[in-house]
């Protein structure tokens, strides 16, 4: 996705540069999401994720190889969910939507962390003097411009109210739990549905539309204070 969206613009020696750029934005993106599923959870009580090794920033502990894809070409994407057992909570459906809204959550963190330091390259960077220190720029700031963009990806994909995504476990607050129940036994064929929907585009232009104006919403505050 990063790659065709500058090929116009780059020279093409920062091709290479950009798809590893654009590789590590999704393992960092897609890690950080399930290890904050999995402290939240063990912040709240429940020892499973740590049991299972997945309060790890290894990115090889959480990534679904389709979910991977998805993120690389798409923008939307998934890893695979971190094992959450809710018994151990004192109450389950604020639990489960807690845990849930974590992941989303850091993604928006990272996404306005990754704003912030992409509006300071832009308006603070020294002048570059030599072709390498330009393109050490621009690869750079476009990294920083895409963990921005994608983590707002991740964070609103992820609270679509439908199973299996975050957002269905949050629905379960204001539903009642056996009408849930009865949702979540199709969970894997909406799944399959929902892959379906990413690869044929469906979502993508009501996902894009809900990201722009978050990340607009983004910038506003932050150009309140970097000037």
């Amino acid at each position: 996705m990063l790659i065709s969206i500058f090929r116009s613009v780059l020279p093409a020696k920062l091709i290479i540069p950009i798809a590893v750029m654009s590789a590590l934005t999704v393992l960092i993106s897609l890690t950080v999401h399930e290890c904050c599923h999995g402290l939240c959870a063990y912040a709240l009580g429940d020892p499973t994720a740590k049991q299972r090794g997945r309060l790890s920033l290894n990115p090889m502990r959480h990534l679904n190889p389709i979910g991977t894809i998805c993120m690389l070409l798409l923008g939307f994407g998934w890893a695979n969910p971190v094992p959450i057992n809710p018994n151990y909570f004192k109450n389950r459906k604020v639990g489960m939507a807690l845990t849930a809204f974590a992941g989303p959550l850091s993604n928006l963190l990272l996404s306005f962390l990754s704003l912030i330091f992409y509006t300071l390259l832009l308006l603070h960077a020294p002048t570059p003097h030599s072709e390498f220190t330009y393109n050490l720029l621009s690869v750079v700031s476009l990294f920083l411009y895409y963990m921005h963009i994608m983590n707002i990806n991740l964070a609103v994909f992820n609270l679509i109210p439908i199973p299996p995504l975050d957002g269905s476990r949050i629905l379960n607050i204001f539903i009642p739990e056996d009408k849930y129940f009865k949702i979540m036994r199709y969970e894997k064929y909406i799944a399959l549905a929902l892959v379906f929907l990413i690869y044929f585009g469906a979502l993508t232009g009501p996902l894009s539309f809900i990201t722009n104006k978050i990340s607009l919403g983004m910038q506003y505050l932050v150009g309140l204070f970097i000037k």
